[in-house]
Protein backbone atom coordinates (compact mmCIF):
# COMPACT_ATOMS: atom_id res chain seq x y z
CA UNK A 1 0.00 0.00 0.00
CA UNK A 2 2.94 2.35 1.02
CA UNK A 3 4.34 1.70 -2.32
CA UNK A 4 1.44 2.76 -4.15
CA UNK A 5 0.61 5.88 -2.26
CA UNK A 6 4.42 6.43 -3.00
CA UNK A 7 4.15 6.12 -6.51
CA UNK A 8 1.18 8.56 -6.36
CA UNK A 9 2.43 11.19 -4.79
CA UNK A 10 4.67 11.11 -7.90
CA UNK A 11 2.56 14.06 -8.86
CA UNK A 12 5.82 16.45 -6.92
CA UNK A 13 7.59 15.13 -9.98
CA UNK A 14 6.31 17.53 -13.09
CA UNK A 15 8.38 18.28 -16.15
CA UNK A 16 7.13 19.92 -18.85
CA UNK A 17 7.88 19.21 -21.99
CA UNK A 18 9.03 22.00 -24.66
CA UNK A 19 8.19 22.25 -29.05
CA UNK A 20 10.57 20.17 -30.76
CA UNK A 21 11.46 19.93 -33.74
CA UNK A 22 14.00 18.08 -36.51
CA UNK A 23 16.21 19.89 -38.78
CA UNK A 24 19.48 18.80 -41.11
CA UNK A 25 22.32 20.72 -40.17
CA UNK A 26 25.32 20.31 -41.95
CA UNK A 27 24.26 16.77 -42.93
CA UNK A 28 22.95 16.33 -39.32
CA UNK A 29 19.76 15.47 -38.27
CA UNK A 30 18.90 16.99 -34.79
CA UNK A 31 16.12 17.83 -32.98
CA UNK A 32 16.26 20.81 -31.15
CA UNK A 33 13.56 23.15 -29.26
CA UNK A 34 13.10 26.32 -29.55
CA UNK A 35 13.73 28.93 -26.74
CA UNK A 36 13.78 32.45 -27.84
CA UNK A 37 11.63 33.26 -31.11
CA UNK A 38 12.38 36.50 -32.70
CA UNK A 39 14.32 38.37 -35.64
CA UNK A 40 17.12 36.36 -33.63
CA UNK A 41 16.20 32.76 -32.86
CA UNK A 42 17.80 30.55 -30.29
CA UNK A 43 17.60 26.67 -30.41
CA UNK A 44 19.23 24.30 -27.96
CA UNK A 45 18.89 20.35 -27.01
CA UNK A 46 21.01 17.89 -24.98
CA UNK A 47 22.09 15.47 -27.46
CA UNK A 48 24.61 12.55 -26.36
CA UNK A 49 24.95 13.73 -22.93
CA UNK A 50 26.19 17.61 -24.30
CA UNK A 51 24.37 20.44 -24.33
CA UNK A 52 24.63 22.12 -27.96
CA UNK A 53 23.00 25.71 -28.50
CA UNK A 54 22.40 27.14 -32.35
CA UNK A 55 20.88 30.64 -33.56
CA UNK A 56 18.53 30.99 -36.64
CA UNK A 57 18.86 34.13 -38.49
CA UNK A 58 15.82 35.92 -40.43
CA UNK A 59 16.78 34.72 -43.66
CA UNK A 60 16.29 31.03 -41.94
CA UNK A 61 20.12 29.81 -41.51
CA UNK A 62 21.14 27.89 -38.42
CA UNK A 63 24.31 28.17 -36.82
CA UNK A 64 25.71 26.30 -34.10
CA UNK A 65 27.75 28.26 -31.10
CA UNK A 66 30.48 26.26 -30.49
CA UNK A 67 33.46 26.67 -28.04
CA UNK A 68 36.55 24.42 -29.07
CA UNK A 69 39.65 24.13 -27.05
CA UNK A 70 42.98 24.61 -29.18
CA UNK A 71 46.30 22.35 -29.25
CA UNK A 72 47.38 23.97 -25.52
CA UNK A 73 44.24 23.72 -24.40
CA UNK A 74 42.70 26.69 -24.23
CA UNK A 75 39.19 27.51 -25.26
CA UNK A 76 38.50 29.56 -28.62
CA UNK A 77 35.12 31.19 -27.95
CA UNK A 78 34.04 31.21 -31.54
CA UNK A 79 30.26 31.58 -30.51
CA UNK A 80 31.15 34.84 -29.23
CA UNK A 81 31.99 36.06 -32.96
CA UNK A 82 29.25 33.89 -34.45
CA UNK A 83 26.77 36.30 -32.39
CA UNK A 84 28.27 39.67 -33.31
CA UNK A 85 28.16 38.46 -36.76
CA UNK A 86 24.66 37.90 -36.40
CA UNK A 87 23.45 40.84 -34.76
CA UNK A 88 26.39 42.91 -36.88
CA UNK A 89 27.81 44.15 -33.77
CA UNK A 90 24.60 45.86 -32.24
CA UNK A 91 25.72 44.93 -28.79
CA UNK A 92 29.14 43.04 -27.46
CA UNK A 93 29.04 39.47 -27.06
CA UNK A 94 32.22 39.91 -24.64
CA UNK A 95 30.89 38.76 -21.48
CA UNK A 96 28.51 36.15 -23.18
CA UNK A 97 28.97 33.06 -21.64
CA UNK A 98 27.81 29.86 -23.96
CA UNK A 99 25.32 28.87 -21.19
CA UNK A 100 21.75 28.91 -21.85
CA UNK A 101 20.40 31.81 -19.17
CA UNK A 102 23.28 33.67 -20.73
CA UNK A 103 22.38 33.31 -24.78
CA UNK A 104 19.05 34.17 -23.59
CA UNK A 105 19.51 37.23 -21.48
CA UNK A 106 21.57 38.38 -25.19
CA UNK A 107 19.01 37.40 -27.52
CA UNK A 108 16.27 39.00 -26.17
CA UNK A 109 17.82 42.39 -25.83
CA UNK A 110 19.04 42.28 -28.74
CA UNK A 111 15.54 41.40 -30.17
CA UNK A 112 14.23 44.00 -27.99
CA UNK A 113 16.28 46.38 -30.14
CA UNK A 114 15.43 45.19 -33.22
CA UNK A 115 11.61 45.10 -32.56
CA UNK A 116 9.70 47.52 -29.66
CA UNK A 117 7.31 45.15 -29.83
CA UNK A 118 9.33 41.71 -28.88
CA UNK A 119 8.02 40.20 -25.80
CA UNK A 120 10.42 38.26 -23.40
CA UNK A 121 9.10 34.97 -23.07
CA UNK A 122 11.20 34.64 -19.67
CA UNK A 123 10.57 37.35 -17.26
CA UNK A 124 12.13 37.77 -14.51
CA UNK A 125 10.00 37.15 -11.61
CA UNK A 126 10.01 38.55 -8.12
CA UNK A 127 9.38 36.08 -4.91
CA UNK A 128 6.48 36.17 -3.26
CA UNK A 129 6.24 35.45 0.49
CA UNK A 130 3.51 33.73 2.63
CA UNK A 131 3.17 33.75 5.93
CA UNK A 132 0.69 31.13 7.71
CA UNK A 133 -0.33 30.29 11.08
CA UNK A 134 -1.77 27.32 11.77
CA UNK A 135 -3.30 25.08 14.70
CA UNK A 136 -5.10 21.33 14.93
CA UNK A 137 -4.38 17.78 16.36
CA UNK A 138 -2.32 14.69 15.95
CA UNK A 139 -1.08 11.55 16.59
CA UNK A 140 1.91 11.59 15.85
CA UNK A 141 2.01 8.76 13.82
CA UNK A 142 5.82 8.25 13.04
CA UNK A 143 6.26 8.00 16.90
CA UNK A 144 5.28 4.83 19.27
CA UNK A 145 2.01 5.40 20.44
CA UNK A 146 0.25 2.35 21.85
CA UNK A 147 -3.26 4.24 22.82
CA UNK A 148 -3.38 6.24 19.66
CA UNK A 149 -3.41 8.89 21.68
CA UNK A 150 -4.56 12.86 19.77
CA UNK A 151 -2.78 15.91 21.34
CA UNK A 152 -2.58 19.73 19.77
CA UNK A 153 -0.35 21.01 17.64
CA UNK A 154 0.10 24.35 16.51
CA UNK A 155 2.65 25.98 14.33
CA UNK A 156 4.21 28.72 11.99
CA UNK A 157 5.54 28.37 8.26
CA UNK A 158 7.32 30.87 5.59
CA UNK A 159 6.04 30.09 1.95
CA UNK A 160 8.66 31.37 -0.83
CA UNK A 161 6.96 31.06 -4.46
CA UNK A 162 7.04 32.75 -7.61
CA UNK A 163 5.16 36.10 -7.25
CA UNK A 164 2.46 35.38 -9.46
CA UNK A 165 -1.30 35.36 -9.69
CA UNK A 166 -1.98 31.48 -9.04
CA UNK A 167 2.12 30.14 -8.81
CA UNK A 168 2.08 26.10 -9.20
CA UNK A 169 5.81 25.55 -6.96
CA UNK A 170 7.24 26.51 -3.77
CA UNK A 171 9.11 25.51 -0.90
CA UNK A 172 8.86 26.40 2.49
CA UNK A 173 10.10 26.11 6.32
CA UNK A 174 7.79 25.00 8.53
CA UNK A 175 7.77 25.12 12.68
CA UNK A 176 5.53 23.10 14.81
CA UNK A 177 5.43 22.02 18.14
CA UNK A 178 3.30 19.47 19.53
CA UNK A 179 2.12 19.23 23.11
CA UNK A 180 1.60 16.38 25.46
CA UNK A 181 -0.52 14.89 27.28
CA UNK A 182 0.46 14.18 30.89
CA UNK A 183 -1.81 11.09 31.33
CA UNK A 184 -2.49 9.22 27.60
CA UNK A 185 1.09 10.64 26.09
CA UNK A 186 3.39 12.11 27.74
CA UNK A 187 5.46 13.22 24.93
CA UNK A 188 5.99 16.38 22.72
CA UNK A 189 8.40 17.60 20.09
CA UNK A 190 9.51 20.58 18.02
CA UNK A 191 9.87 20.39 14.63
CA UNK A 192 11.83 22.33 11.64
CA UNK A 193 11.05 21.27 8.61
CA UNK A 194 11.98 22.23 4.71
CA UNK A 195 9.83 21.05 2.42
CA UNK A 196 8.37 21.45 -1.23
CA UNK A 197 4.97 21.73 -2.08
CA UNK A 198 2.59 21.36 -5.57
CA UNK A 199 -0.73 23.36 -6.14
CA UNK A 200 -2.51 20.18 -8.68
CA UNK A 201 -5.88 22.12 -9.02
CA UNK A 202 -5.55 26.39 -8.64
CA UNK A 203 -8.14 28.41 -9.50
CA UNK A 204 -9.21 32.65 -8.50
CA UNK A 205 -11.38 31.11 -5.33
CA UNK A 206 -9.12 28.03 -3.97
CA UNK A 207 -6.56 25.81 -4.96
CA UNK A 208 -5.19 22.05 -3.96
CA UNK A 209 -1.99 20.93 -3.01
CA UNK A 210 0.33 18.36 -2.14
CA UNK A 211 3.18 18.69 -0.02
CA UNK A 212 6.34 16.94 0.80
CA UNK A 213 9.02 17.70 3.75
CA UNK A 214 12.11 16.78 2.85
CA UNK A 215 14.29 17.32 5.71
CA UNK A 216 13.49 17.24 9.47
CA UNK A 217 15.17 18.27 12.73
CA UNK A 218 13.22 16.97 16.01
CA UNK A 219 13.61 17.87 19.24
CA UNK A 220 11.61 15.20 21.30
CA UNK A 221 10.77 15.58 25.06
CA UNK A 222 9.10 12.52 26.42
CA UNK A 223 8.57 10.42 29.73
CA UNK A 224 10.17 6.75 29.81
CA UNK A 225 9.12 4.12 32.38
CA UNK A 226 11.51 2.20 33.95
CA UNK A 227 11.21 -0.72 36.69
CA UNK A 228 11.65 -0.31 39.76
CA UNK A 229 13.29 3.41 39.30
CA UNK A 230 11.86 6.99 38.59
CA UNK A 231 10.32 7.72 35.34
CA UNK A 232 12.20 10.47 34.29
CA UNK A 233 11.57 12.39 31.35
CA UNK A 234 14.44 12.67 28.36
CA UNK A 235 15.53 14.75 25.13
CA UNK A 236 16.37 13.93 22.32
CA UNK A 237 17.43 15.71 18.89
CA UNK A 238 16.91 14.03 15.64
CA UNK A 239 17.79 15.00 11.94
CA UNK A 240 16.20 12.98 9.41
CA UNK A 241 15.44 13.30 5.55
CA UNK A 242 12.10 11.41 6.06
CA UNK A 243 10.21 12.52 2.57
CA UNK A 244 6.68 13.07 4.67
CA UNK A 245 4.04 13.64 2.47
CA UNK A 246 0.45 15.45 2.76
CA UNK A 247 -2.38 17.42 1.42
CA UNK A 248 -4.21 20.45 1.94
CA UNK A 249 -6.27 23.39 0.55
CA UNK A 250 -6.41 27.44 0.47
CA UNK A 251 -9.39 28.95 0.23
CA UNK A 252 -8.97 32.07 -0.41
CA UNK A 253 -10.81 35.23 1.60
CA UNK A 254 -8.91 38.37 0.18
CA UNK A 255 -6.58 39.69 -2.36
CA UNK A 256 -3.61 38.75 0.10
CA UNK A 257 -5.06 36.15 2.43
CA UNK A 258 -6.07 32.19 2.26
CA UNK A 259 -8.00 30.02 4.95
CA UNK A 260 -5.79 27.25 4.60
CA UNK A 261 -6.92 23.38 5.54
CA UNK A 262 -4.01 20.26 6.02
CA UNK A 263 -4.20 16.84 5.98
CA UNK A 264 -0.65 15.85 7.22
CA UNK A 265 1.78 13.30 7.76
CA UNK A 266 0.41 10.84 5.87
CA UNK A 267 2.85 8.66 4.87
CA UNK A 268 6.66 8.89 5.05
CA UNK A 269 9.03 7.40 2.42
CA UNK A 270 11.69 6.25 4.88
CA UNK A 271 9.71 6.44 8.41
CA UNK A 272 7.29 3.69 9.87
CA UNK A 273 3.96 4.71 10.64
CA UNK A 274 4.06 2.46 14.15
CA UNK A 275 0.54 1.18 12.93
CA UNK A 276 -1.42 4.20 13.90
CA UNK A 277 -2.77 6.17 10.54
CA UNK A 278 -2.43 9.85 9.84
CA UNK A 279 -4.79 11.74 12.45
CA UNK A 280 -2.98 14.93 11.44
CA UNK A 281 -5.55 17.82 10.88
CA UNK A 282 -4.58 21.08 10.87
CA UNK A 283 -6.61 24.78 10.07
CA UNK A 284 -4.88 28.50 9.77
CA UNK A 285 -4.73 31.48 7.84
CA UNK A 286 -2.52 32.03 4.60
CA UNK A 287 -1.30 35.38 3.89
CA UNK A 288 1.00 36.99 1.73
CA UNK A 289 3.95 39.55 3.06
Amino acid sequence: MKKKLFCFCAIFVIYFSEAQESYNINGETITLKTEVDGHLDLLWNVIDNQYRYFIRTSDNTITELTNTRNDEGDYQEEYKTTLANATNGAISAAKVNLTLPSLITYIETYNKQQDAGFTSTHPKNKLDLRLAIFGGITNSPFVNNPDNAITPVFGAELEVAQDKEQPRHSGFLQLRHVFKDEDKFPYETTELSLGYRYRFFSNDKFNIFADVKAATLNISKATVVRVDEDDNPYLETAFDVPFVFGLGVDFKISDRGFVTFGYNQLFAAFLDNQDNFSTDFTIGYRFKL
